[in-house]
């Protein structure tokens, strides 16, 4: 067993139909957890993640749960087939994923997280009307590029930077008529890609505080615990781990940048973590990881057989 590992949960963009069948057909543990989720949401969220439609699915309202539900039926599945308490140093999730790893660590009950994502992605959904909000991934940026390209087309602060994913990747969000004047102007500031998103907000931008707003109502209605492990948050890349640091960087991660490069960095250089191993659906954190720091121990598993190899590596 690796002596210092971080678990890691994936954010929406990693849903696709069919997700979560084979564990949900495999195992009575990860059946519980599909089967709480359409209880707690009061329709059949397993079923459109089973059988579509896919641009059903990715709505936001219905992405986050469902991405949710697969990580954590996944973490159900690993615990109890080995049969002890699984330790990670730290966990970790972007963006969506920080509920998820707050969940995983007990600050909240799935029942609640789940409710809390769907709500989320409602909130957010509805923060800026369809069409006025966009994002875009920058390709071959800095942290100083992608600032100064936002400075240079909104100096009023319409677009800014939403997630610093890993050296030479930065998302930027805000509005569409703004994103599409910095696709357009990226190259002349050494970007070398600069491409439009398929979401349907400005997620992690000024234009969320609605959404924050009404989710800091939500939390107040909620039961939150001391997190089990220490949870880096996204607004800061720093442990938190009580009830009022953790939703007070919730409700600063809704509107503010996701520091996930800085918070591979904090993991490693300042917790000694040596080892990633992302739960869930996809294989999108352990792409980013690898593209953060050369070295690492990084393992992706969301389904029967690539558990089980976690497992073994967790064993040994």
């Amino acid at each position: 067993m690796p002596e210092k590992y971080a678990l890691c949960f994936p954010g929406q963009g990693s849903q696709s139909v069919g997700m979560g069948r084979g564990l949900y057909e495999a195992f009575t543990c990860a059946k519980d957890v599909f089967d709480e989720a359409d209880d707690a949401l009061s329709y059949h969220l397993t079923r459109l993640m089973f059988e579509g439609p896919a641009d059903e699915l990715t709505l936001t309202k219905n992405a986050q749960p469902a991405i949710m539900a697969v990580s954590i039926a996944a973490l159900r599945v690993l615990r109890d087939s080995m049969g002890a308490e699984i330790s990670p140093v730290c966990m970790a999730g972007h963006s969506l994923g920080e509920y998820t790893a707050l969940c995983a660590a007990e600050a909240l009950s799935f029942r609640d997280a789940v409710s809390l994502v769907h709500k989320r992605g409602m909130f957010m959904q509805e923060a800026v009307p369809e069409g006025k909000g966009a994002m875009a991934a920058l390709i071959g940026a800095s942290h100083d590029d992608a600032e100064k390209l936002c400075e240079s087309v909104a100096p009023n602060g319409e677009i800014s930077p939403a997630n610093f994913n890993c050296p030479g990747q930065v998302v930027i969000s805000g509005m569409s008529e703004y994103i599409d004047s910095a696709i357009s102007n990226a190259k002349s500031f050494g970007i070398r890609i600069a491409k439009k998103l398929s979401v349907s907000a400005p997620f992690h931008s000024i234009y969320m505080k609605p959404a924050a707003e009404k989710l800091k109502a939500e939390f107040a209605k909620i039961s939150w615990n001391e997190a089990k492990c220490d949870i880096i948050a996204n607004v800061n890349a720093r442990p938190a781990r009580t009830p009022q640091d953790i939703r007070e960087r919730l409700y600063a991660q809704t509107f503010s940048p996701v520091l996930w490069e800085n918070s591979v960095a904090y993991m490693i250089d300042d917790m000694g973590i040596s080892a990633f191993y992302e739960i869930g659906a996809g294989e999108v954190l352990a792409g980013l990881i690898k593209k953060c720091r050369k070295g690492m121990d990084i393992f992706s598993a969301g389904d029967p057989e690539k558990l089980e190899q976690l497992r073994v590596k967790l064993e040994a």
